[in-house]
């Protein structure tokens, strides 16, 4: 359910790099230009257009995308352009660094990647910085917070839709009690969390609801005000539900005084060819307004189009 649209007639790369060259020439960029081909090409195509370009020209497309654009409007083109992997990779080396820190882009990464797409991120990890992804987390992380993240950044989580239902039953069970007991942070919440396939937790967490009269998460609300209860909520709705997680991203990205662009951009640009339809949905249905009339109110410019054109807008 992507929103990406590609022109039913794709020029060859040589003709997108010869275009993206003219952009850049002259007094000023042709922004729209650069929207019109990028905003308008699957990843394939835009690692072809960056291999091709480098080949013309001599030079990096991503630098010298840098070096012509500039903010929001920049980071969005740039993050798009991107390799998938390698976009997911700096994004999670962002989100272990100090000033950029986010747990929940590690969750949003760890958990709503299929398990071959986080081997990749974790395969560009090691090519981009020399060092290992789990090595990061585990150094930047601490506590409770270090104890999820390690092993969900880890996961190579089985893919089928098989269900074992008498250990769903059985771990619905031991989570209950774990979470009864408050002990949010035992290994075995951990373990369910960090080593079940979607079908299997999805299965698990359907027959916690069904015998315990509560879905999991509202019995996670206990301290609503507790940082380690949010991420492990946050787990579980990346999990079994992406689209209402990143539906929330996004209304409280738009909604903030100020806009969160970071959060916007990094949802809009991740998501364009996976499933922005979905969320779009979800978005209207929570709102009783469409996404793309929530990001035309709350951004403009070159940086407005570019995610509006991602998100399906307009014509192609």
């Amino acid at each position: 359910m992507a929103t990406l649209k590609v022109p039913a007639h794709v020029p060859p790369p040589s003709e997108d790099a010869e275009q993206l060259h003219k952009a850049f020439q002259g007094w000023g960029t042709n922004e729209s230009l650069i929207i019109d081909i990028l905003a308008h090409r699957n990843a394939a195509q835009r690692n072809l257009i960056q291999k091709t370009y480098y080949e013309a020209y001599g030079e990096d497309l991503l630098k010298t995308l840098d070096k012509e654009l500039s903010s929001d409007f920049e980071r969005a083109v740039k993050l798009f352009t991107l390799d998938p992997a390698d976009r997911d990779a700096f994004l999670a080396n962002e989100a272990t660094k100090r000033l950029t820190s986010s747990h929940w882009v590690l969750i949003e990464i760890a958990c709503t990647r299929s398990s071959l797409e986080l081997f990749k991120v974790r395969q560009a990890y090691h090519t981009r910085y020399k060092k290992s992804l789990e090595e990061d987390v585990a150094h930047h992380t601490t506590g409770d917070f270090r104890k999820l993240l390690v092993p969900l950044v880890s996961a190579f989580r089985y893919e089928g839709e098989e269900v074992n239902m008498t250990l769903a039953k059985s771990e619905a069970k031991i989570l209950h009690e774990k979470i009864s007991d408050k002990a949010y942070n035992n290994e075995e919440i951990i373990r369910i969390l960090t080593t079940r396939s979607k079908a299997q937790i999805n299965a698990t967490l359907n027959h916690y609801n069904n015998a315990f009269g509560n879905a999991i998460n509202k019995d996670l609300k206990a301290d609503p005000s507790d940082e380690f209860l949010k991420l492990l909520r946050a787990t579980i709705k990346c999990l079994t539900c992406p689209e209402k997680y990143f539906e929330k991203v996004l209304r409280l990205a738009i909604n903030k005084l100020g806009t969160d662009e970071w959060a916007l951009t990094r949802v809009v640009t991740t998501r364009a060819e996976v499933d922005m339809e979905r969320i779009k949905e979800e978005y209207h249905r929570r709102n009783s307004v469409t996404l793309d009339h929530a990001i035309a109110g709350d951004t403009s410019g070159d940086y407005e189009k570019m995610l509006l054109a991602l998100i399906g807008h307009g014509d192609v």
